[in-house]
Parts: structure tokens; sequence; C-alpha cells
């Protein structure tokens, strides 16, 4: 496991989100600290993980400059967006879960529409 870069609660505060320099995400249990599944984001390291507001999505910002959409409760890759020409250290999501908003170390800020995510 290499280091972690970032963490997110979930919005019921059950679940803690981490996005590590080995290119996983992992979604552990607060109460207990168990490992609950882990996703291979395969695009180097994930710089930054957030979860959506009604906690069934994850968003991460990777190194490639690519956000990836994550089922919370599956794990199963939703969406890859690409629009980023370097790392992508920040994803925060709208209060209503609508956009998505991603700052990257190219010093842009992309807005993204999660209805594009199915």
């Amino acid at each position: 496991m290499g280091y972690v870069e970032s963490v997110s609660f979930s919005l019921d505060g059950k679940m803690l989100a981490s996005g590590s320099v080995d290119g996983l995400v992992r979604l552990w249990d607060v109460e207990t600290g168990k490992l609950l599944k882990s996703f291979t984001a395969n695009t180097g390291e994930v710089k930054s993980v957030n979860f959506s507001p009604n906690d069934k999505m994850l968003a991460s910002g990777n190194s490639d400059g690519s956000v990836r959409f994550w089922s919370a409760e599956t794990g199963n890759l939703l969406k890859t967006l690409a629009g980023h020409t370097g790392a992508v250290l920040s994803v925060s999501f709208s209060p209503d879960g609508k956009m998505l908003v991603s700052g990257s170390v190219d010093g842009t800020i992309l807005l993204w529409d999660t209805s594009l995510v199915k």
C-alpha cells in the first residue's frame, strides 16, 4: 500500500474513501476500521477522492489527468472523463450532486455534468 493522497467521509459518516499512490481507491468501515473494498484505477496515483451527496458514487482525480466515477456499492467503474492535461488534485460534488468540479496542476478547473455518468 502506497501513501495516502486523499480521504473523504461518506455523508452518513459510515464509510471513508482513500486514494493512494498505488493507484487504488479503498473504502473503509469507519466503525471497525475494516477494508470493505478496493478499486483499481489503473491510472497511476489517485490524487483525490470524494463521495457524491447520496453516497452512491465516488469520484477520483488521477495523476493521468482523468476523473473517474465509481459505484460505491459495487466498486464498478462507471465512467472515465478526460479533459485535464495534468494530474487532478481535487474533485468535489455540488450539494445536489448534479455537478462535479475538478482542479488540476495544469491550472484548469473543469465542471462536469454528472448526468453523463450512468
